[in-house]
């Protein structure tokens, strides 16, 4: 597992792809808890819950990077 995605995670930076509209994020009530889950949206559209090891594994797979997601920039 990527300790430095993870850690982008655990600190509330959502990685995602804005061309294919894909976003994994970690809800603030998982914040400090001991087994966080994360989400992945794809195309506005909640696809699934993931254990953070999951995360970070279809971060990579995807090749999402730390950006604004669009429903929280504004």
């Amino acid at each position: 597992m990527s300790k430095i995605l993870a850690e982008q995670l655990l600190s509330g930076i959502t990685l995602g792809d804005d061309e294919n509209k894909e976003y994994i994020y970690l809800p603030g009530g998982e914040l400090g808890s001991e087994n966080p889950y994360c989400i992945f949206e794809k195309n506005g559209e909640r696809l699934r819950d993931l254990p953070l090891e999951d995360a970070v594994t279809l971060a990579k797979r995807l090749h999402l990077i730390p950006i604004k997601a669009p429903k929280f920039s504004k």
